[in-house]
């Protein structure tokens, strides 16, 4: 089994659900008292949230960077990234480790096609609604993507940086989740990518009758799958 490294803590409330899916899916696969050969570096999301919201890219790519070089350098052999919005660096942790990282849009986009789905709603922060570094993978593997209107952007942005990344599950805010959810659906929408690690601890299957794409585990189950093939 290689050994991953995961950039956590963005938020933990997320990366929590990494460390219990993993390894979880590691004993599925290999039986016994198998548990996932990991590390894990978990940020002060404080920190990242600020410089987010300031805009200062540079110097997060500078921290995801330096992070992810600390965890080669304690002998991880891939890197997972358990995040949405902070892929945008992974080409630069990439490039300046020489590690392979586990990209959850890519991970997300091979399960949508396994479905059958080829139009979904991108929900997230709006960094991922409104950038191209997740929505052109996706794109580029023939799936037609949607974001919400702008005010609906801000919605789903303000619950999970109020709410979600602090472990606050408000029905009403599960009430407009599903509304902006259904307005896609019936404008012809299949599927509903929770393209924030977050929006699965607030809506699940049962929750909207189109496909549900929980970024969460689907990235997580191909971290293992790459861990754990030969």
């Amino acid at each position: 089994m290689k050994k991953m490294g995961l950039l956590g803590g963005m938020s933990w409330e997320s990366s929590l659900e990494y460390y219990r899916i993993i390894n979880k899916e590691v004993k599925s696969k290999l039986g016994g008292s198998h548990s996932a050969n990991c590390l894990m570096y978990s940020f002060d999301f404080q920190e990242i949230e600020d410089l987010q919201h300031k805009g200062e890219w540079e110097r997060l790519k500078k921290l995801m960077v330096d992070e992810a070089m600390k965890l080669k350098k304690a002998g991880a052999e891939f890197i997972v990234i358990c995040t949405n919005t902070m892929h945008l660096m992974a080409p630069d942790i990439e490039e300046n480790t020489g590690l392979k990282v586990i990209h959850i849009a890519d991970a997300t986009g091979d399960e949508i096609i396994k479905r059958d789905v080829n139009k979904v709603l991108l929900l997230g922060t709006k960094f991922t609604m409104e950038g191209t570094f997740y929505r052109e993978r996706l794109e580029k593997k023939g799936i037609e993507v949607l974001i919400p209107g702008e005010s609906d952007r801000q919605v789903i942005h303000d619950i999970i940086y109020n709410e979600l990344i602090l472990g606050k599950f408000n029905p009403e805010s599960r009430r407009k989740y599903v509304d902006i959810i259904n307005k896609a659906a019936d404008i012809g929408v299949t599927g509903v990518v929770l393209g924030c690690t977050e929006i699965p601890l607030l809506i699940k299957d049962k929750d909207v009758d189109i496909e549900v794409f929980d970024t969460t585990e689907i990235h997580a189950k191909a971290a293992v799958e790459y861990a754990t093939e030969d």
